[in-house]
C-alpha cells in the first residue's frame, strides 16, 4: 500500500496538467500513487494523463463517461485510491519540491497521531507573482484555515469511516472539509510549511466566472448548520468570513447580483445565528443586520484609494480616447458588415502564412466574404494582383477595422483598435512553439526587448479562436495566453500545400529557383536569435557548399527579421532565397531541411522528408530564450532526425549518408505523429467552414 494517494481531477486544464503531474512524480518521496480522474474533458487532458500512466506505474487514469464536476471526480479518485493518506490536488496546481517528504516526516513524527494534517500554501498569478495568504496561520484555529481540499491530507480510513464526500456543484469542498475537521477533533495537526502552489488563473476557472452559481456557498453552510447547534456555534464565524470573502471578490459576484447575494447570505446567517454570538467588525454587523446600504457605505469608505486609482485610470483612458481618430469613432457607430473579413500576417508584412491560406480557401468556399489585407506601406508591393488591401493607419484601415465582422491574423493588428461586440477574431499563430512564448517569456528577459505583457494579455482578450497545429500547441497557448477564447484544433492551413502539390508543380518550383535536374537541394533555414543583431550563421556557407560538391545546392533562408537577403557571397552552389515570397515553395523544392530551432521544422515534417538539426549553440539559445523540450535529446517525438553541433559533423552527415537512415526515419515518424496530427491538406477548409459557414 503506498503511503500517499494524490488525487487529481482533470477538466480543461491541459495547459497546466503536465506541470501538475510532474510536480507529484518528481517528489523526493516516491512512496505514492497518482490517481488522475478525467472528468470527460473535451481537451487533451486524458491523453496527457494516459501518456504518464503508460510510462510510470504509479499513475492510474480513471475516465468518467460524462461530465460530473470536480466534486464527483474527486470522490471517484478517492474510491480508487489505495494509499494510507489522501491528498487532493487540482490539475492546474503543483506540489512544491520536498512537500511529500516533509508531510511524511510530520506524520511519522511525535505529533503525527492525527487524522487530518493541515499545511501551508501560496498562490501564483499569471504574472508569476507568488504570495502567501495574508494573515493565515495553519497552526491556529483549523476551521479558520482556507477552506480547500488541497491544503490538507486526510487519513484514507478516516475518510471512509466518516463517509466523507465532496458535494455536487459549486463549492464542493466546503462541507467535507469542515466535516473532516470537526470529526477529527483533537486529531488535527498542522505543518507550518508551504506544500502546494495554488494557481490563480486569469480565466477559465470557476473562481474567475462571475455569476449566481457563487450563491451556492450560502447553501453549503446551511447544510452544515443542519447538523445542530454545536456544529453551528463552531462554524458560524467561519461562515460569516467565507460569505463575505465571496461577496468582496469582483470575479465572483457581479454588481447586479451583489444586493441579492448579500440579502440571501444575511437571511441564512440570521436564521442560524447562535446565542451569545458577538460580531467583531463593522462589516460583520452590517451583514447580520441585513442592511445592504450600511455594508455599501462601509465598502465605499474602505475603497477610497481604489476609487482614486480608478479615476486616474479613467482619465488616462479618456486621453487616449480623445486621440483616437474622429472618423474611426464615427465608423464604430455604424453597423458591422457581415461579409467583410480583415486579414493580417507578420505585423503587416504582406499576404502569407495561415491567414493567406484561409483567405484563398474563403474565396473558393465562401465567395460572399470580402477579404481585405492590412499591409504596411513599405510592403504593399508584396500584395499579389487582385487582392484587396489597405495601408496600416490609413483612413481605409480604420474604416475596415471598425466595420469588419471577421478578423484573422497570425500576429496582431496595428494601432490599438477597439474590438466591437459581434466581431470574431481568429488568432492563427505562425508556428509550433519550441521556444518559450507569451507569459513564459517573462523568465527570459534577453528575448523580451521591452514587451508589455499587459498589452499581450489585452490582445489575447480579443481572441475568439486560437488555431492549433497540434496538441502541444494547444497546451502551450492555453497556459501562456490565458483568456476565454476557444481552441480551434484544425491543423495549419499554410501546410495544406504540402499535401496537394503534385510532382509537376514541384519540378516547376525547383526550376524557377534555379535548381538543376538531378541536384540534391538542401534548405538551410536558421531561426532568429534574440540576443544577436543581424544574420550571423554559425556555418561557413561557402565552405559547406564547396565540401558537398556540384551535385548539391544550398538554399539559404535567413529569418525575415534580417531583411530581404542573407548577404551571401556569390557561389554556384548557394542560392539566397530569403526574399522569396512563399516559404512553402522552398520546402517543396528541398530534398532535406537543415535548421536549428526554427518552427519551420514542424511544418516541413508534413512532407516526410529528412530534417537535420544543426545546433552549435543549443545551450546558449536554451538559456537565453528557453525551450519546451530538448530538440537534441534523441528521444522520439523531440528530435526530428539527424543531429550535428559542428560544421564538420554536419558535412559528414551528407558525405556518409547519416542524414537519412533507418534511425532518422524512425525519429521523423515520431516527430511527425506528435506535431502534424491534424495536417491532411484540408485544414483551411475546416477553418473556413467553422469561421464563415457555421
Amino acid at each position: 500500500m503506498p503511503y500517499f494517494s494524490v488525487v487529481v481531477p482533470a477538466h480543461r486544464v491541459q495547459g497546466y496538467l503536465r506541470e501538475c503531474l510532474e510536480s507529484v512524480l518528481d517528489q523526493s518521496c516516491t512512496d505514492l500513487e497518482l490517481v488522475v480522474v478525467d472528468d470527460d474533458s473535451p481537451d487533451a487532458g486524458a491523453a496527457i494523463a494516459a501518456e504518464y500512466a503508460q510510462r510510470d506505474p504509479r499513475v492510474q487514469l480513471v475516465r468518467l463517461p460524462e461530465r460530473r464536476g470536480i466534486g464527483a471526480a474527486r470522490n471517484t479518485g478517492a474510491e480508487h485510491a489505495t494509499g494510507e493518506w489522501l491528498l487532493f490536488l487540482d490539475g492546474d496546481d503543483v506540489l512544491l519540491p520536498g512537500a511529500l517528504a516533509a508531510l511524511g516526516e510530520a506524520l511519522d513524527g511525535p505529533a503525527g497521531d492525527v487524522d487530518v494534517l493541515l499545511f501551508g500554501h501560496d498562490r501564483v498569478d499569471w504574472w508569476e507573482t507568488v504570495r502567501r495568504p495574508a494573515g493565515e496561520d495553519v497552526t491556529g484555529d483549523p476551521l479558520a484555515v482556507t477552506v480547500a481540499a488541497w491544503n490538507r491530507v486526510v487519513r484514507r480510513s478516516f475518510w471512509s469511516a466518516h463517509a466523507l464526500a465532496f458535494s455536487a456543484g459549486p463549492y464542493e469542498d466546503v462541507v467535507p472539509v469542515h466535516q473532516a475537521t470537526l470529526a477529527a477533533g483533537e486529531r488535527v495537526g498542522a505543518l507550518d510549511r508551504v506544500c502546494v502552489r495554488w494557481r490563480e488563473r486569469r480565466g477559465g476557472s470557476f473562481a474567475k466566472s462571475p455569476g449566481r452559481a457563487h450563491f451556492a456557498v450560502i447553501g453549503r453552510y446551511e447544510e452544515l448548520f443542519a447538523a445542530g447547534t454545536e456544529v453551528t456555534a463552531r462554524l458560524f464565524p467561519c461562515a460569516v468570513d467565507h460569505v463575505l470573502a465571496v461577496l468582496d471578490d469582483p470575479g465572483r459576484i457581479p454588481p447586479g447580483d451583489r444586493a441579492a447575494y448579500f440579502r440571501a447570505a444575511a437571511g441564512m446567517l440570521r436564521a442560524h445565528r447562535p446565542g451569545g454570538y458577538v460580531t467583531v467588525t463593522d462589516r460583520h454587523r452590517a451583514l447580520l443586520s441585513g442592511s445592504y446600504a450600511t455594508y455599501r457605505s462601509l465598502a465605499r469608505a474602505g475603497g477610497r484609494m481604489k476609487a482614486v486609482r480608478s479615476a486616474l485610470a479613467r482619465r488616462k483612458k479618456a486621453v487616449r480616447a480623445r486621440a483616437m481618430r474622429v472618423t474611426y469613432r464615427a465608423d464604430l457607430r455604424r453597423s458591422l458588415d457581415p461579409h467583410l473579413a480583415v486579414y493580417g500576417a507578420y505585423w503587416n508584412r504582406g499576404v502569407s502564412c495561415n491567414p493567406a491560406a484561409i483567405h484563398a480557401k474563403a474565396r473558393e468556399l465562401a465567395p460572399h466574404i470580402r477579404g481585405v489585407w492590412v499591409v504596411s506601406s513599405r510592403h504593399k508591393h508584396r500584395v499579389p494582383p487582385g487582392v484587396e488591401y489597405v495601408i496600416e493607419g490609413s483612413r481605409r484601415y480604420w474604416r475596415a477595422m471598425a466595420r469588419a465582422t471577421y478578423l484573422v491574423n497570425n500576429s496582431s493588428f496595428p494601432g490599438g483598435f477597439t474590438k466591437r461586440p459581434g466581431q470574431v477574431y481568429l488568432q492563427t499563430h505562425h508556428g509550433t512553439p519550441l521556444k518559450k512564448m507569451g507569459l513564459d517569456q517573462r523568465r527570459y528577459p534577453a528575448g523580451t526587448h521591452g514587451i508589455s505583457f499587459q498589452k499581450v494579455l489585452d490582445h489575447t482578450d480579443q481572441w475568439d479562436y486560437s488555431l492549433s497545429a497540434n496538441p502541444h500547441s494547444t497546451e502551450v497557448w492555453e497556459r501562456v495566453y490565458p483568456a476565454a477564447y476557444q481552441a480551434l484544433e484544425a491543423g495549419y492551413p499554410r501546410n495544406d500545400v504540402y499535401f496537394t502539390t503534385g510532382p509537376e508543380d514541384t519540378a516547376r518550383i525547383r526550376a524557377d529557383l534555379g535548381i538543376r535536374p538531378g541536384v540534391r537541394a538542401l534548405l538551410y533555414a536558421p531561426t532568429h536569435r534574440d540576443y544577436q543583431k543581424g544574420f550571423l550563421p554559425r556555418l561557413d556557407l561557402e565552405r559547406f557548399a564547396a565540401a558537398l560538391g556540384p551535385d548539391h545546392v544550398v538554399l539559404v533562408r535567413a529569418h525575415y527579421f534580417y531583411g530581404a537577403d542573407a548577404g551571401l557571397a556569390a557561389h554556384p552552389n548557394l542560392i539566397d532565397v530569403t526574399g522569396h515570397a512563399r516559404v512553402e515553395d522552398l520546402c517543396l523544392a528541398a530534398d532535406a531541411l537543415i535548421t536549428d530551432y526554427s518552427s519551420l521544422m514542424f511544418d516541413y515534417a508534413c512532407l516526410d522528408r529528412p530534417i537535420v538539426t544543426y545546433a552549435p549553440d543549443w545551450q546558449a539559445y536554451r538559456l537565453a530564450r528557453g525551450t519546451y523540450f530538448d530538440v537534441l535529446s534523441g528521444r522520439p517525438g523531440e528530435t526530428p532526425g539527424a543531429l550535428a553541433t559542428t560544421q564538420d559533423e554536419l558535412t559528414g552527415l551528407f558525405r556518409d549518408g547519416g542524414w537519412d537512415t533507418e534511425e532518422t526515419t524512425r525519429l521523423r515518424a515520431a516527430f511527425r505523429a506528435r506535431f502534424c496530427p491534424y495536417d491532411d491538406g484540408r485544414a483551411a477548409e475546416r477553418v473556413v467552414r467553422r469561421l464563415f459557414l457555421a
